[in-house]
């Protein structure tokens, strides 16, 4: 692949405003920005335990203790 100059950009950039339009992708544009902000929100958290049980290692092997009862 060749290096895109700023002329490709500018016909690439008129190809989809024509074809999206401009409110069309100012909402993909902070659709986008959500995503991305709540993404970098979420790997900056610090990671629970989310299956309400406690991890425990016997013989290597991994197990997960519930504190709720069995349902079958």
């Amino acid at each position: 692949m060749g290096n895109v100059g700023f002329s490709e950009l500018l016909l690439i950039l008129v190809i989809v405003v024509i074809v999206f339009g401009t409110k069309k992708l100012k909402t993909i544009g902070g659709d986008l920005g959500g995503a991305i902000k709540s993404f970098r929100a979420a790997m900056n958290e610090p990671e629970e335990d989310k299956g309400g049980g406690k991890s425990r290692t016997i013989d290597g092997e991994a197990e997960v203790v519930s504190d709720k009862k069995d349902k079958a």
